[in-house]
């Protein structure tokens, strides 16, 4: 089957095969040489050491030498090749899981738990590289060795053959119990793992909330109801092995001590040779030792194609705004024209309803309204973000779905509500590390807009740290910092999200300084949430409830008395109280 996860893993590995081949022989010469060194040791005790040929003997130890080091040699190849193709291949399906997430629409994000997406990412990952360092090929090694050992014991003394593997029922069937039984419990210490994520991941990245409101200890009742769970699952994982192994060598030595007792009587009966004894002790050590971790080794191959149908469903997750756009904008004026456009976050509920208005290049365009009518939406399918159903926008008069996505988002500049800062500096944080940024081209927006006030009273300027998320900075210098971030790309459209909702009178003044001054050639689509900073936009939409009811200059919806002139009143007497 073309799509099978034998196939997909077929393709992760196909790029390395000649090592995988190399591998592949070096098991099987293995698999002939651990075999190899009983029947010579049979050879000798019944050939040399009774016959007493001292030079016969010290020849054949001086092979098995030979052997022994040309194995040891093998096995550490093996060991380290196997492991080093396990985490290649890990290597590049991250890179390729990462590079899938990293295109998938924001409405994937709004229903998978960031948690469970780590999971797959990381645990699930290296879990599928023990396919190929200590799954597949290990286990055909096993495979073969017990194929040349039976052979070997058969063409030997048929009949020590079945007394010694008289017990080999036994073994198989304590193998199937143990296999069911610790496949089960890995499917749930998966599960216990992948909430533990999600919970860790929410509840850190909100512990502001559980803190205001004091919910420590019901947090952390939930937490140990899940560390529970998975340290449940995992010592039950613990017990099956605990289990499984020592039933594992009773068997063995049960099946040693018939062969002891079976093959003594044929020595004294002189149909057998001492040599054959003592080789087949060790054929039957040899025999179960693979026999003994081969459910172990198929659990893990069973653990591995778990985690591989995780993150194979991941990627076949078709969650993505299909970028077939090959227009490119080029000599951009900026004029955005919506017209009809519909949407919704989902089929039941339409947050924008027939959408239609025009953004003049060169123009402010401010839109404002209540929470939830629909304002940052429009921002939102502007850049592509989440697809619209139906309608039609246009810059320029090119369809935004014919402009290839990157192209589109790079001449938009666009500044959030809650601006997202990584742990780095300001610089890193401006740059997004593309080394052909300069921090002489930071520096002169900087001064340019006046934002390089508060970044040269920080300690190191640009290289402060903002720690994570940019919590060693205030909501307005975050949103400075976000400004820059913008602007560092010159965009012919700037998009400022409700950016001032949240910041200091003596930030708002630099944001507005900045603003005016970049807005000048450029088309500006303004989200505001404080009236008084969009008094000079050159058009004002009023949403209520996913429709525009009101539009025109400030004070011409001022005059008009309706709902925007109730907006203006409710919050002038707001911040006159």
């Amino acid at each position: 089957m073309k799509n099978s996860k034998y196939q997909r893993m077929y393709e992760i590995i196909k790029p390395y095969k000649n090592t995988y081949i190399i591998l592949a022989i070096t098991v099987v010469i293995m698999a002939i040489l651990t075999p190899a060194r009983p029947y010579l040791i049979q050879y000798t005790v019944d050939n040399m050491v009774l016959t007493g040929d001292i030079q016969g003997l010290v020849r054949i130890t001086m092979l098995m030498l030979l052997l022994l080091a040309i194995e040891s040699v093998m096995r550490y190849y093996f060991s380290y090749y196997s492991n080093w193709l396990g985490q290649t291949a890990i290597k590049d399906i991250r890179q390729k899981v990462f590079t899938h997430i990293t295109n998938l629409r924001l409405q994937f994000f709004d229903t998978n738990p960031i948690g469970t997406l780590t999971t797959r990412t990381v645990s699930d990952i290296e879990t599928i590289s023990q396919i190929f360092s200590d799954g597949l090929l290990t286990t055909i090694g096993d495979i073969l060795q017990i194929i040349v050992i039976l052979a070997l014991m058969l063409y030997t003394d048929w009949r020590l053959t079945l007394v010694s593997l008289s017990v080999l029922p036994l073994l198989l069937l304590a193998s199937y119990i143990f296999k069911e039984g610790i496949k089960k419990s890995f499917q749930a210490v998966r599960t216990y793992v992948s909430a533990q994520n999600t919970f860790l991941q929410e509840h850190i990245t909100g512990m502001h909330i559980v803190q205001i409101f004091n919910k420590e200890n019901t947090e952390y009742q939930k937490f140990s109801k899940i560390n529970k769970d998975l340290k449940d699952a995992n010592i039950k994982g613990v017990m099956y092995y605990s289990v499984f192994f020592p039933v594992v060598e009773i068997i063995t030595a049960g099946s040693q001590g018939l062969l002891v007792w079976y093959g003594a009587n044929r020595v004294l009966d002189f149909e057998c040779s001492i040599g054959t004894i003592i080789a087949f002790v060790m054929y039957v050590n040899l025999f179960f030792r693979p026999v003994r971790v081969l459910a172990d080794k198929v659990n893990t191959l069973q653990m591995g194609f778990v985690a591989s149908d995780r993150v194979f469903k991941l990627l076949d997750t078709h969650e993505t705004i299909a970028d077939e756009g090959t227009e490119m904008l080029q000599d951009l004026k900026g004029e955005i024209v919506f017209k009809n456009v519909s949407f919704g976050y989902n089929a039941q509920e339409k947050v924008l309803k027939n959408i239609s208005f025009t953004a003049k290049a060169g123009e402010i365009t401010a839109i404002v309204g209540a929470t939830g009518s629909g304002k940052s939406s429009i921002i939102n399918i502007l850049n592509r973000f989440y697809e619209f159903e139906s309608g039609e926008i246009t810059i320029d008069g090119k369809n935004i779905k014919t402009i290839n996505q990157q192209n589109l988002r790079q001449n938009i500049g666009t500044i959030m509500q809650d601006v997202f800062l990584f742990s780095s500096s300001i610089y890193e944080n401006i740059t997004l590390k593309n080394p052909d940024i300069s921090l002489e081209k930071i520096d002169k927006i900087a001064h340019y807009t006046g934002i390089n006030k508060f970044i040269e009273k920080l300690p190191g300027g640009y290289t402060y740290n903002v720690m994570e998320r940019g919590y060693a900075l205030s909501a307005g210098q975050r949103q400075l910092v976000a400004f820059l971030r913008a602007m560092i790309y010159d965009p012919k459209i700037l998009i400022l999200d409700e950016a001032t909702s949240a910041i200091d009178t003596e930030t708002e003044a630099i944001l507005q300084e900045a603003t005016e001054k970049l807005m000048l050639g450029r088309t500006g689509l303004v989200v505001a949430h404080r009236l008084s900073t969009i008094k000079n936009a050159h058009q004002i939409l009023v949403l209520d409830q996913g429709e525009i009811i009101e539009r025109g200059t400030h004070d011409e919806l001022l005059a008009q008395g309706g709902a925007y002139h109730r907006l203006y009143l409710m919050q002038f007497e707001h911040e006159m109280a």
